[in-house]
């Protein structure tokens, strides 16, 4: 039973990795080390004592064109 539960986690990562060509995964890794630069800019903005509201509006110009939604990829819990 759990080899088949990992079997269906792991499925569909398998069909995605097959799904795109070496070009697409290369910029994918891209966006991503993009979006982690833009999420550190974020948090020592947080560090440095501005607002939240600041640090959000900073957030979200670097993340322009970059990934969907509001938070750059990511959001968390409050």
């Amino acid at each position: 039973m759990r080899k088949l539960l990992l079997l269906l986690l792991a499925a569909p990562c398998v069909a995605w990795a097959q799904a795109h060509s070496a070009e697409e995964v290369k910029k994918d890794i891209q966006r991503h080390r993009a979006m982690a630069a833009a999420h550190e800019a974020a948090a020592k903005c947080l560090e440095s004592g501005k607002k939240p509201d600041v640090c959000m509006k900073d957030l979200q110009a670097s993340c322009k064109g970059l990934a969907i939604g509001r938070y750059c990829g990511m959001k968390h819990e409050h």
